[in-house]
C-alpha cells in the first residue's frame, strides 16, 4: 500500500486528522457498497441506469467499495493531440489508452467518440466506457472558449457505453446554451439507461481578481456543482478547490456570510466538503479532477487530492494527464496510489 502520510509531508496532520464542523459527515449521503440501494433508489433513475452505475462501481481495484477511479483522455481535442501525446506516442493509438485504464485498475475509461468507437468491439465488455459528448477544440483561430457537441447520445449507446460525459462552462456567455444542450442530452441518456457525468467547470475572466484565480474557489465551484446536480448529473466532476471567497472577491451573485463565518473553514477538506454539500449532500457523487502533469510532484499531488476528496465525502478521482503522460509503469503506479487512498480504512471521513 502507498505510504500516504509520507507523500502528504507537512500537511499530513492537518489533512488526515481534520474534522469538519460546519457540515457533519452524519448528514451526508456517503459512498459505499450499498450506495445504489441506499441513495439512488430514491431517485427517478430507471433500472437500466442503476445497473450501469453498478457496473462502474463493480469494476477495477475499487470494485465493491462505492468509490471510483476513472481515466479521462479527451485532451487530444481539448489541448491538441501533439501536446497531449508527444511525451508518450503510444497513446496516439486508442487501444493503449484503454489498456492503461485496464492495467491501472480503473472503474471506467472516458474519452472521445473517435477514440472509443475505434476499439469498442474489442474492449466494451472488458471495462465500462464513457463517451465525452462535447469539447472545446483548439484549432479554431483566434481561440474561442466554448463547448461544442461532437457526438450524439445514441452513438455512445450503440457502441456499448455505460455512461456519457459532458462539460459546461458555467459563468461563460455561452453557458445558457450549453445548459440546455446538455440537459437534453442527459435526459436522453437516462432514457437509454446510461449514467450521466458532468465536467462542471467555471469560465469567466472576471473570476480572476488581484492575482487570485477564483475559478477554483470553494464557493463558486460548489454552486457549479449544485447546477450540475440540478440537470440530473449522476456524478459531478469538479476541480479541487484552492481558495474560497469567490463571491466576495468578484462582487457578483448571491451567497451568505454564514458560509464563510461558520460553515466552511480554511481547511481544504472543508472547501471540498462544501462541494459535496452542494451535490445534494452527496446524492450526486463528487469526483475531483487530477489536474495537469508537473513531473516529479505528480504522485504526491494525486494522493493529496484523493485524501481531500475522500475525507470530504467525495466519490473518487478522475485523473488523466498525470497518468498517461508518463511511462506505462509509472502511470499505473500513480493510478494505484490514488486507489490505495480509497482502500485505506485509516483514511476516514472527516
Amino acid at each position: 500500500m502507498t505510504d500516504i502520510a509520507r507523500l502528504l509531508g507537512e500537511e499530513a496532520d492537518s489533512l488526515l486528522n481534520h474534522t469538519c464542523a460546519g457540515f457533519r459527515k452524519e448528514d451526508l449521503h456517503l459512498p459505499g457498497p450499498d450506495f445504489i440501494d441506499r441513495v439512488m433508489m430514491d431517485s427517478s433513475r430507471s433500472p437500466h441506469v442503476l445497473r450501469n452505475m453498478q457496473s462502474i462501481f463493480n469494476h477495477g481495484r475499487l470494485g465493491g467499495t462505492g468509490y471510483v477511479s476513472m481515466l479521462p483522455v479527451d485532451q487530444g481535442i481539448e489541448h491538441s493531440a501533439g501536446a497531449s501525446f508527444a511525451l508518450n506516442p503510444q497513446y496516439f493509438d486508442p487501444k493503449n489508452i484503454i489498456e492503461l485504464a485496464i492495467e491501472g485498475g480503473c472503474n471506467c475509461v472516458a474519452s472521445t467518440l473517435g477514440v472509443l468507437s475505434s476499439v469498442a468491439r474489442r474492449y466494451s465488455h472488458r471495462i465500462p466506457m464513457m463517451v465525452k459528448l462535447n469539447h472545446n477544440e483548439t484549432l479554431t483561430y483566434p481561440a474561442i472558449y466554448d463547448q461544442t457537441l461532437f457526438a450524439q447520445v445514441e452513438q455512445a449507446h450503440d457502441m456499448g457505453c455505460v455512461a456519457v460525459g459532458a462539460t459546461i462552462y458555467f459563468g461563460s456567455p455561452e453557458s445558457r446554451r450549453q445548459i440546455q444542450e446538455i440537459s437534453e442530452a442527459f435526459e436522453r441518456a437516462h432514457e437509454l439507461g446510461m449514467v450521466t457525468v458532468l465536467w462542471s467547470y467555471l469560465r469567466n475572466p472576471e473570476f480572476k481578481k488581484d492575482g487570485t484565480d477564483y475559478h477554483v474557489s470553494s464557493d463558486l465551484t460548489s454552486q457549479a456543482v449544485h447546477l450540475a446536480a440540478t440537470i440530473n448529473a449522476d456524478i459531478v466532476k469538479q476541480k479541487l478547490p484552492e481558495n474560497n471567497g469567490g463571491y466576495r472577491a468578484v462582487g457578483f451573485g448571491h451567497t451568505h456570510d454564514r458560509v464563510y463565518d461558520e460553515l466552511v473553514s480554511d481547511n481544504p477538506i472543508d472547501w471540498a466538503r462544501y462541494q459535496v454539500v452542494n451535490s445534494f449532500m452527496g446524492r450526486a457523487g463528487l469526483i475531483n479532477s487530477g489536474g495537469g502533469s508537473k513531473g516529479h510532484s505528480d504522485m504526491g499531488e494525486a494522493v493529496r487530492t484523493a485524501v481531500i476528496n475522500k475525507r470530504a465525502g467525495g466519490m473518487g478521482l478522475i485523473s488523466g494527464r498525470k497518468a498517461f503522460q508518463k511511462p506505462r509503469e509509472e502511470g499505473v503506479a500513480l493510478l494505484n496510489a490514488i486507489q490505495d487512498v480509497y482502500l485505506d480504512k485509516d483514511v476516514t471521513i472527516a
